[in-house]
């Protein structure tokens, strides 16, 4: 397609989406019409950067496609290696490093404070509630 072409398909699109921006506009408010007017002026300005033109290339040539598709092959591979470094990070025993020692602590629990009481309240609280600090400690609720 020529470039005339292409410009003038693309302000086109552009604007009717204004006028279809400004009916938005004044049926829902500034907020949603303002988010109307700048999607409807993408196309333009894709066509007066050459994106448009990339595409309708892309559009035709069995080789961009190639190259789009090594590029999402990548994009596969890329994920799945961090899916499965992540997994063995998870899953590695514990053997010469523990939880303090710069290693990776296990999920689950939130290290206490260093300053957090073990047992029942200091002072001769109430047995009571000392138990049911216990049980909500217990369940990694403080």
């Amino acid at each position: 397609m020529s470039d005339a072409a292409i410009f003038a398909i693309s302000l086109g699109v552009t604007l009717v989406g204004l006028v279809i921006s400004w009916g938005v506009y004044r049926r829902r408010g500034a907020g949603t019409g303002m988010r109307g007017a700048a999607l409807s002026l993408v196309p333009l300005a894709a066509a007066m950067t050459g994106v448009t033109e990339f595409f309708v290339d892309l559009a035709f040539s069995p080789v961009k496609w190639a190259g789009v598709g090594v590029a999402g092959l990548a994009v596969l591979l890329y994920l799945t290696s961090g899916a499965m470094l992540s997994r063995r990070a998870d899953a590695a025993p514990e053997g010469g490093k523990a939880a303090g020692e710069g290693g990776r602590r296990p999920a689950g629990r939130a290290a206490k404070p260093k300053g957090a009481v073990q047992g029942p309240a200091q002072g001769g609280g109430d047995p009571e509630m000392a138990e049911i600090e216990k049980i909500l400690r217990d369940r990694g609720i403080s």
